[in-house]
């Protein structure tokens, strides 16, 4: 199991990097302009519908200004809450993606026939890394063993 977890990380790193950008991204542009409007439409005591998508409409345009606002209106109430939800919401599509991203099994990214599956350098006990026929990409079977150097390819060749 833990395979997969490794290797989903292994394979998500930058994805990680664009998510957080994302995420700054869309609390700047759309969460901060959404809940200084809910604020403004709530002022009054009760929510009003047409101040709400009155300010949406002018604070989408100037979500900088509007995160200013935040701050400065005193509107800061209002957009934790928002923020705390929009941001759980999130989440839970990150992770869905993040576990949809997951290796189905142990061997995923591992090409076939390739040398990956040796470790430091054991396959030059029967492989030669400079020079005979051709296996991989640094491994070579030598013709001057002894035994046998009968090779199989697999495969067929393109006549374009």
């Amino acid at each position: 199991m833990n395979y997969k977890i490794a290797g989903t990380i292994r394979r998500n790193r930058t994805n990680f990097i664009i998510c957080a950008i994302l995420w700054v991204v869309l609390t700047i542009v759309f969460v901060s302009p959404f809940a200084y409007s809910a604020f403004q439409a709530g002022q009054e005591g009760t929510f009003n519908l047409s101040v709400f998508l009155t300010a949406f409409g002018q604070n989408i345009t100037n979500p900088f200004g509007t995160l200013a606002n935040l701050f400065t209106q005193g509107a800061i109430g209002t957009f934790i809450p928002v923020l705390v939800g929009f941001t759980i919401f999130y989440l839970i599509f990150f992770f869905i993606g993040f576990v949809k991203s997951a290796p189905k099994n142990e061997f995923s990214d591992i090409e076939h026939g390739s040398s990956d599956w040796s470790q430091r350098g054991e396959q030059y006990k029967i492989l030669s890394k400079n020079k005979g026929i051709i296996l991989a990409e640094d491994n070579y079977l030598p013709v001057d063993k002894r035994g046998n150097v009968n090779v199989l390819v697999v495969g067929r060749i393109r006549f374009w």
